[in-house]
C-alpha cells in the first residue's frame, strides 16, 4: 500500500469525509465492501469518555446512529454530546451505572439500538453481559461469549494455551483460593512472584511480592481491588520475571474462521502496572521474532474460535529472549490507535463489519506495515506522589491540532470535571512518522504544545521520558521508570533546586509579568479605542496609579510540581515603558533584569521578545483556593505560578501589589489524604499503638486502591473516618503522636 493511501486512511479516522470512496479505490482487496449488508443501523455504546467518542466517530462516518449511556456524573460530558441519543443509567459509582448490564441492555432496547459496543474496561470482557445482549436479540460487537469466558479467566486461558503449545510463565492457575494453600503454591514457584486477578486488566489488583512475610497483605489487597474493579476477586500466581518487556499482538478474526494479526505493540513503559507510552511496531525486534510472535498470537485466537478484535499479550524475558503467553484481552485495546496508524485501517469499522457478518477486508499478506507510531496517555495525576490520581476542574484545556499524522483521543472539554469515580485519563496523544526517530520528534513536539491547567498531569513527566537517552534508543522494559528514576524524578528529600530550573522559572516569571500587564493594557485599549487619556486610564487601574511612576511590584510563587515546601517566591518590579515594552527586575536588589516586549494576540496567546529572542507564549489564569494560578507555556517549557489575591496600598509613590503565601500547617505526625477517594477499610482503632509504616486505612479512587500508613511509631489520634466515607485530597485523616 502506498504512503498516500496510508495517510488518507489515517486522516479518515479523524475527519469523516467523502474520501471513503477514494480510499477504497486505493486497494482492490476491499472492493467487496462497496455494498455491505448493513444490518446495524443504530449502536448503543456501553462506555464513557474518549473510547465512547472514538467509537461514535466511526459509526457516524458509516451512517450509523449512536446512543450514549451516562451516569449522574456524566450528564454533561462530551460522549453524551457526541451521540444522537443518550440514556441515563444510574448514579456515579460504576457498579451502579456502567457496570449495571441489565440497565444498559434495557437502554438499548428502549432506544431501538440493534447492537451494543462495549468499548474497553467496564463490561467489555464480561461473558455474562455479552450473553445477556445476545439473549435479548441484540448484536454484541465483540468476540463470541465462549471466547470471552475462556480468555477472561486468566487461569483457564493459560490452561488452554498450554494445551495448544503456547509457552507459559511458571505459576499457579488453579481454582483454589484458600490463602494458606496459595501461600504454599507461592513457595513452590519461588519469590519474587506476581499476584494477579484472574479477570480484568489495566494492572488493577496486581501485586509484586518479594518475600513470604508480605504475601498475605498483598493477596488480600489484590482481592479487594479486583472485586472493586471487576466484580470478581479470584487470583492467580506467576513467577515474576525480573527484566521483562511487555509486547502484545493485535489480532482480528471474522465469523468464517479467518484470523490475522496486525503486528505487535510494545507497552513496556508502565507505572503502577499500567501503560503510559505504547508504540508500534516494537523497537529492536527482528523480522523473524515478529513473525514467530504473530503466528503464536493467531494460533492462540484460533484455539478458542475467536472473531472480532482482540489482543494477545506476551511477556518477553530480555535475558533469554524467550516470550511467554501472558493473557488475551477479548476487546479493543486502549492503545489500538498506534496499530491503526501503521496499518492504515480503522479497527472499529472492522469490528462493526465483522459483527454484521462480513469477512475480513484483507488477508495476512496484504496487511501493510508502514512507519512508526507512539501513543502517550495523558492522565490527571500527581506524579511526585507516586502517580496518584487527581481530581478537579479542567480550567484550561488546549490539545494540539489533529492531522493525518496526529490524533488526540479525548472525552473531555475545557471546564469538565475529572471525577474520582472513573479512570483519570484525560486524553491519548497519538503520532505517526516515517520511522521511529521521526515519530519520536513529533511526539516530543506535541507534548510540549499540549496544554492542561487546573489539575496536575503527567505531561512534564512524559516529556522527560520521551527525551531520555535509553528511550530514544528503544532500550525499554517494564522497570524502565524505576531503573531511571534518578533522571526522571526530583528527589523529594533534596530541597535544592537546580540553577538551570530556577533560571527557566525566572525567565517564565518575566514573561508572565509582561503578558499579564499587556493583556490588561489590551483590554483597556479595546474599551477606550483611541481615547486621549489611554495611558492615564490604564495607570488608574491596578497595578499602576495616575501621576505616579508606572511601576508595580508583584510576588509570584513558583510551583515546581514536586514539593511545595521547596517552592520559591519571585519578587518582580515591573516598569511600563511604552508601546508594550516592560523592564522587569527580579529580586530585592534587582539582581536580574530583562527588557520584555509583549503583544497580545488574543485569547491566551502572546508574542514576546526577550533578550533578543522572539517567542510565542500562552497563558492560563484562574482562581482556585483563594489564589490566582498562572500557567505559562513557551517552547518546551511549562511553569505554574501562584499569587495570593488581594491588593494593599502603601504610602510610597506607586501602588504595591503585595502578596504573601500561606502554608497549611498541621501538628507533627499528621497524615492527610494523598488523593480524593473512598475509605474502603479502616484497619486500626483510634488510640491504637502503631509502628512506622503500619497500614492504618485503605483508600480507593478511580479503580485504584491506596494503603495509608503511619508515618512514625506512636498512638493514633483523631481517626474519625469510617469505611464508606468520601474524603478530599489533603484532608486530615489522623495523627500519630509519639
Amino acid at each position: 500500500m502506498s504512503l498516500m493511501a496510508l495517510i488518507l486512511r489515517r486522516k479518515l479516522l479523524h475527519h469523516p469525509t467523502p474520501v471513503l470512496l477514494q480510499l477504497r479505490l486505493l486497494s482492490s482487496s476491499t472492493s467487496h465492501l462497496e455494498t455491505p449488508p448493513q444490518r446495524i443501523e443504530k449502536i448503543l455504546v456501553a462506555n464513557r469518555g474518549e473510547i465512547a467518542c472514538r467509537i461514535m466517530r466511526t459509526a457516524k462516518r458509516l451512517g450509523i446512529r449512536t446512543v450514549a449511556v451516562y451516569s449522574d456524573a456524566d450528564k454533561d460530558s462530551l460522549h453524551v454530546k457526541s451521540a444522537d441519543e443518550a440514556v441515563h443509567i444510574g448514579p456515579p459509582p460504576a457498579r451502579l451505572s456502567y457496570l449495571n448490564g441489565s440497565s444498559i441492555v434495557e437502554a438499548a432496547i428502549r432506544s431501538g439500538a440493534q447492537a451494543i459496543h462495549p468499548g474497553y474496561g467496564f463490561l467489555s470482557e464480561s461473558s455474562e453481559f455479552a450473553g445477556l445482549v445476545e439473549d435479548k436479540g441484540l448484536t454484541f460487537i465483540g468476540p463470541p461469549t465462549s471466547a470471552i469466558r475462556d480468555m477472561g479467566d486468566k487461569s483457564a486461558s493459560k490452561r488452554i494455551m498450554g494445551a495448544a503449545g503456547v509457552p507459559l510463565v511458571p505459576g499457579y492457575h488453579g481454582s483454589e483460593q484458600d490463602i494458606e494453600i496459595m501461600k504454599l503454591e507461592a513457595d513452590k514457584i519461588g519469590y519474587p512472584i506476581l499476584i494477579k486477578p484472574t479477570h480484568g486488566g489495566g494492572g488493577k489488583g496486581m501485586r509484586i511480592v518479594h518475600s513470604q512475610k508480605d504475601f498475605i497483605d498483598s493477596f488480600l489487597g489484590a482481592q479487594r481491588e479486583a472485586a472493586a474493579s471487576f466484580g470478581i476477586n479470584t487470583i492467580l500466581l506467576e513467577k515474576y520475571i525480573t527484566q521483562p518487556r511487555h509486547i502484545e499482538v493485535q489480532i482480528f478474526g471474522d465469523k468464517y474462521g479467518n484470523v490475522l494479526h496486525l503486528y505487535e505493540r510494545d507497552c513496556s513503559v508502565q507505572r503502577r502496572h499500567q501503560k503510559i507510552i505504547e508504540e508500534a511496531p516494537a523497537p529492536c525486534v527482528t523480522d523473524e521474532f515478529r513473525s514467530h510472535l504473530g503466528q503464536a498470537a493467531v494460533s492462540a485466537a484460533k484455539a478458542v474460535g475467536y472473531h472480532n478484535a482482540g489482543t494477545v499479550e506476551f511477556i518477553v524475558d530480555t535475558i533469554t529472549g524467550q516470550f511467554y503467553f501472558m493473557e488475551m484481552n477479548t476487546r479493543l485495546q486502549v492503545e489500538h490507535p498506534v496499530t491503526e496508524m501503521i496499518v492504515g485501517q480503522d479497527l472499529v469499522e472492522w469490528q462493526i463489519r465483522v459483527a454484521n457478518g462480513e469477512p475480513l477486508p484483507i488477508s495476512q499478506v496484504q496487511v501493510p506495515l508502514s512507519g512508526h507510531s507512539f501513543e502517550a496517555r495523558i492522565y490527571a495525576e500527581n506524579v511526585p506522589k507516586g502517580f496518584l490520581p487527581a481530581t478537579g476542574v479542567l480550567r484550561h484545556y488546549h490539545p494540539v491540532p489533529v492531522s493525518s499524522t496526529v490524533r488526540v483521543e479525548t472525552g473531555v472539554e475545557q471546564g469538565d470535571v475529572v471525577s474520582m469515580h472513573y479512570d483519570p485519563m484525560i486524553a491519548k496523544l497519538v503520532v505517526w512518522g516515517e520511522n521511529r526517530s521521526a515519530a519520536l520528534v513529533k511526539l516530543k513536539d506535541c507534548l510540549s504544545k499540549f496544554q492542561v491547567a487546573g489539575v496536575p498531569t503527567n505531561i512534564n513527566f512524559l516529556q522527560k521520558l520521551a527525551n531520555h537517552r535509553a528511550f530514544e534508543e528503544g532500550d525499554v522494559e517494564t522497570h524502565f521508570i524505576e531503573h531511571h528514576k534518578d533522571d526522571l524524578f526530583v528527589d523529594p528529600n533534596n530541597k535544592e533546586i537546580s540553577e538551570e530550573a530556577y533560571d527557566a522559572a525566572r525567565l517564565s516569571a518575566n514573561l508572565v509579568a509582561a503578558c499579564l500587564c499587556e493583556e490588561e493594557h489590551s483590554t483597556l485599549k479595546e474599551s477606550h479605542p483611541g481615547g486621549p487619556s489611554l495611558l492615564s486610564i490604564w495607570y488608574a487601574h491596578s497595578p499602576f496609579r495616575v501621576n505616579h511612576h508606572a511601576q508595580s511590584t508583584m510576588e509570584l510563587e513558583w510551583e515546581n510540581g514536586y514539593d511545595s515546601s521547596s517552592s520559591k517566591p519571585l519578587m518582580l518590579a515591573i516598569t511600563y515603558q511604552r508601546d508594550g515594552n516592560y523592564l522587569i527586575q527580579i529580586g530585592e536588589n534587582s539582581a536580574h533584569s530583562l527588557e520584555v516586549r509583549a503583544s497580545h494576540l488574543g485569547n491566551n496567546s502572546f508574542r514576546v521578545e526577550a533578550d533578543g529572542v522572539t517567542m510565542h507564549v500562552s497563558l492560563a489564569v484562574y482562581i482556585k483556593d483563594k489564589m490566582k494560578h498562572v500557567h505559562i507555556w513557551h517552547g518546551p517549557h511549562h511553569h505554574h505560578f501562584r499569587q495570593k489575591l488581594g491588593l494593599e496600598l502603601s504610602d510610597e509613590d506607586e501602588t504595591q501589589h503585595k502578596t504573601s503565601f500561606e502554608t497549611t500547617s498541621h501538628p507533627p505526625g499528621t497524615v492527610v489524604a494523598p488523593m480524593a477517594g473512598l475509605v474502603v477499610k479502616v484497619l486500626v482503632e483510634d488510640g491504637a499503638k502503631v509502628e512506622e509504616g503500619q497500614p492504618v486505612l485503605v483508600l480507593e479512587a478511580m479503580k485504584m486502591e491506596h494503603v495509608v500508613k503511619a508515618t512514625s511509631g506512636g498512638y493514633v489520634q483523631g481517626l474519625k473516618v469510617t469505611a464508606g466515607q468520601q474524603v478530599s485530597d489533603g484532608s486530615v485523616l489522623f495523627r500519630v503522636k509519639e
